[in-house]
């Protein structure tokens, strides 16, 4: 009875208008499908907000809605069937429940996170990572802890969301310069004239070839950053700058879909000027390259935080 009271309240709250979006959504950082699934359920109550319902799903299942883990969860927000059972809703209002179909899936991730604040909004501090904690570790344990409790497990699946949903977010103010920037270009210099690979990346076996994305991770790993395999993944490895904020070392990045992330094909490291060190092709070599063309997505300022937030796997 209380879960069945605690969905119509929070459907009366969306009805209302009533939310903590704080975070716009950056542009394209979730697919076109669902953007305005997550604008719409992620201001669904205070703790929480579009960009960091969108990290929950990103770091479930990479925006796949057949996704299937080993422990039977299911669907974009990776629901078990026994939670989904007793927290699964009707976001579309088509009569049923389906775990597969993101209409219900998205609205459903959001409900039960508020359900969860509900559930602790009674402990001291922060109302979201109190939230996040419940998730992970159960309300009792928030409640008995007064917060976060000591559990490392439970604390970096805190900071791993919170720092996540920066990647998701459009920035409201300057991002700060990466640290890290200068020696990622130093390592992408030292590499020009080389032959491009496709999945090449720069080992011995690869002949000290690339590809696009192998070499602006290989960059990066040179300063003691570790990123994703795959240019899609690497756009969530920190805050996205606007072309006009672009500092050297950004990585850029270019899409025949500029409203999806997930579909970006290719990635470079700016290095000022309007151009960037990448390796654009079979046939052609590491190499400067203008960015503004058509097909340029956007750009990403890499954050130790955020890539070590970013899931192994999506």
């Amino acid at each position: 009875m209380l879960l069945v009271v605690g969905v119509y309240i929070v459907a009366g709250n969306l009805a209302n208008g009533i939310g903590g979006g704080a975070k716009a959504l950056a542009k394209g950082a979730v697919p076109a499908a669902y953007q305005a699934l997550v604008q719409k359920w992620g201001n669904l109550c205070p703790a929480i907000n579009p960009a960091l319902l969108a990290a929950q799903l990103y770091q479930e299942s990479g925006f796949n809605p057949r996704a299937q883990s080993p422990a039977a969860a299911q669907g974009i927000a990776q629901f078990i069937p026994g939670t989904w059972a007793t927290h699964g809703i009707d976001g579309d209002g088509d009569g049923d429940r389906d775990v597969w179909d993101p209409r219900d899936a998205i609205p459903s991730a959001a409900s039960y996170d508020c359900e969860l604040a509900s559930y602790v909004k009674d402990v001291p501090g922060d109302a979201t990572k109190n939230m996040l904690a419940a998730y992970n570790a159960g309300a009792y344990a928030v409640i008995k802890y007064g917060g976060v409790p000591p559990y490392r497990e439970t604390q970096n699946y805190v900071k791993t969301i919170t720092t996540l949903q920066d990647s998701f977010a459009a920035p409201v103010g300057r991002v700060d310069p990466s640290k890290q920037a200068a020696g990622a270009i130093s390592y992408a210099q030292k590499k020009l004239g080389t032959l491009y690979l496709w999945g090449g990346d720069g080992t011995l076996e690869d002949g000290g070839r690339f590809d696009c994305s192998g070499l602006t991770k290989a960059a990066y790993e040179s300063v003691g950053i570790s990123l994703p395999r795959v240019a899609n993944d690497q756009y969530n490895a920190g805050p996205h700058p606007a072309r006009d904020e672009l500092l050297p070392g950004d990585l850029v990045f270019f899409s025949d879909d500029l409203t999806n992330s997930r579909a970006i094909r290719h990635v470079g490291i700016y290095v000022g000027g309007g151009y960037m060190i990448d390796a654009p092709r079979t046939g052609a070599v590491i190499r400067f390259d203008p960015i503004d063309t058509p097909d340029y997505f956007g750009a990403t300022r890499v954050t130790e935080d955020g890539a070590k937030a970013l899931p192994t796997q999506v």
